[in-house]
């Protein structure tokens, strides 16, 4: 049995891991990074340092919190507020996952001599025949966070175990009852961590240390003025409610354009594309692809989005440019496209423009 690191979020996922990994006859220390903290002192979800102790106390582990504030401010906030400014939608999990979460867990466990880290993640760490680590699709497709995990190393991956891939959430809430777990019945978290109620324009302008964009035009394809928006803050690709605009059918936000302060309405049709473009790539089930190589596959342009077939070619800007069977709907900058095999793991992905 090895000695193992267990991020504890506070939730019932990072708990029944713990506990599954304490029964199975591991030595166990529970680990909390604390991220963030609001100006009235609050923690943020993904470290209820009161919750995660407890959890430890019942289940009998050590566990130390981790200071991460700096560099979740660094790597995490500031830039998704510029992110926002600029006209993008960011995603800023899948840059926590590996930036801080695995690179300070790996490091606490480095400190402490354990050979592992777990997570409580719905999803499988797998080694394919071609050597590579990546991650596999959970079992409850609903929970799946695969496309959280895809820019993770293999140097990462090969150090960690997700014991909750084949469970589904009824199944881990029976185990943390069991146990009597404290927090077997506390709700899942929704929101990005860090903005809890869900209002990101709200913290944008809380935070940001640059002037916010203020009114600018709601613009047709072909640039005749619609009327006024309130911020490019308020508004993401795909976007239809909130517009304020009474055109007599239903529009939506087709495109930000940050550097003129507009944004472009159109019918829902023009917000489909059969083609996008993804730079930085990061690569799990297959070697790096070079230039003019390309793989078809499965590729998720958001989180709750199914996946659609798709080809992946790789340009010589290093950037991937993705053609798809069918349009997919409102692919959003900033966002990110995952590739996945015909097994459900995860091949790679990139960074949408």
């Amino acid at each position: 049995m090895s000695k193992v690191i267990v991020g504890m979020s506070g939730g019932v996922d990072s708990a029944v891991s713990a506990y599954l990994l304490k029964a199975a006859g591991h030595e166990v220390i529970g680990v909390t990074l604390r991220t963030w903290i609001s100006s009235d002192g609050k923690e943020s979800r993904c470290c209820e340092i009161d919750d995660a102790r407890r959890v430890s106390w019942k289940i009998g582990i050590p566990y130390y919190v981790i200071n991460c504030v700096s560099d979740f401010r660094e790597y995490i906030t500031e830039p998704f507020i510029d992110e926002y400014l600029n006209g993008r939608t960011p995603n800023p999990c899948v840059i926590c996952n590996r930036r801080i979460k695995w690179d300070k867990m790996l490091e606490t466990a480095d400190v402490m001599g354990a050979e592992y880290i777990v997570t409580g993640h719905y999803a499988s760490v797998v080694k394919k025949e071609n050597g590579r680590y990546t991650v596999k699709m959970a079992s409850q497709a609903s929970k799946d966070q695969t496309y959280m995990l895809y820019r993770l190393s293999q140097e990462q991956l090969s150090r960690t175990i997700m014991p909750l891939g084949n469970l589904n959430k009824e199944e881990v809430r029976n185990i943390a009852r069991t146990a009597e777990l404290p927090v077997a019945a506390k709700a899942d978290s929704q929101e990005i961590c860090f903005v809890s109620d869900g209002n990101y324009a709200d913290y944008i302008k809380d935070n940001s240390k640059t002037p916010i964009p203020g009114e600018g035009n709601f613009v047709d394809e072909d640039g005749k003025i619609l009327g006024k928006h309130k911020g490019i803050i308020y508004y993401t690709v795909g976007q239809r409610k909130g517009l304020n605009l009474a055109l007599g059918y239903p529009v939506f936000v087709k495109e930000i354009r940050a550097e003129e302060n507009e944004i472009v309405i159109a019918g829902e049709k023009s917000i489909y594309k059969k083609e996008i473009f993804c730079k930085d790539l990061n690569y799990l089930g297959i070697p790096d692809l070079k230039t003019g190589e390309e793989i078809t596959c499965n590729v998720k342009v958001r989180y709750h989005h199914p996946g659609q077939k798709a080809t992946v070619h790789i340009e010589d800007s290093g950037n991937a440019r993705i053609v798809f069977e069918s349009p997919v709907r409102a692919a959003a900058p900033g966002q990110s496209a995952v590739f996945y095999d015909e097994d459900d793991c995860v091949i790679g992905g990139g960074i949408i423009l």
